[in-house]
């Protein structure tokens, strides 16, 4: 009886983590998340992905695999999961609106490599992100890199939305800031219902870009067909 009931709450927790709850816009970290070092969390990584792989029954001496567990380690630590040190936050370079442009700006289809925290898979996709200047512009290239930052991470992608325009407002100094992403997760085309042709939508919108007719003008530019040949 007792199993049986063990079964059913971990059913009931796994139905749960597929409904993408998330709790705020803050990636959960705990107090200790940096009290050691990167090269302490890549030694405790691969001790952990070594016996994974063995649990599974993987032969680790074979070349192949020999490599592997300290391959991920620094992978995760290094690259995919690189947006949790703080220290790696882009510094972002603002500058007085010397040309008084007034009108929006819109930076689309920024590529967006995540990892959903649910199930460990890749979202890929784009984002396309928009501000009107309060006296301040950004570096364009900074917009990427705010975005590439949050994305290398754990993450949901209601939540990346969410940090790319908080970070850029804070950056701004403006509420008036948008983002939306259309990314594919592979939790859904690679496993589950392996549906692989949908993708998922997320919007946030800050300040004037709460109205209707300046939202539809944003929208009315990421449509707009900039491929050049």
């Amino acid at each position: 009886m007792l199993e049986g009931n063990k079964r059913e709450i971990n059913d009931s927790q796994n139905d749960f983590d597929d409904d993408h709850q998330t709790s705020s816009a803050k990636t959960p970290l705990r107090k200790d998340a940096f009290d050691i070092s990167d090269d302490e969390k890549i030694q405790k990584i691969q001790e952990n992905v070594y016996q994974i792989l063995h649990t599974l029954g993987m032969d680790l001496e074979d070349d192949s695999l020999k490599g592997t567990p300290k391959r991920v380690a620094k992978m995760f630590v290094n690259e995919i999961f690189g947006g949790l040190n703080p220290s790696l936050k882009p510094k972002p370079s603002t500058f007085e609106n010397s040309y008084k442009y007034g009108e929006m700006l819109v930076e689309k289809n920024i590529v967006v490599y995540s990892t959903c925290e649910h199930h460990l898979l890749p979202i890929i996709g784009r984002a396309h992100v928009a501000y009107i200047s309060n006296g301040s512009v950004i570096g364009l290239s900074k917009m990427n890199r705010i975005v590439d930052f949050y994305a290398k991470r754990p993450q949901v992608q209601e939540r990346l939305t969410m940090q790319i325009v908080q970070s850029l407002q804070e950056a701004l100094g403006t509420e008036d800031v948008a983002c939306v992403i259309d990314a594919k997760h592979l939790c859904v085309n690679s496993r589950g219902i392996r549906d692989i042709e949908s993708s998922t939508v997320t919007a946030e919108y800050g300040g004037k870009f709460k109205e209707e007719s300046v939202r539809r003008e944003f929208l009315d530019y990421i449509q707009l067909n900039t491929t050049f040949e």
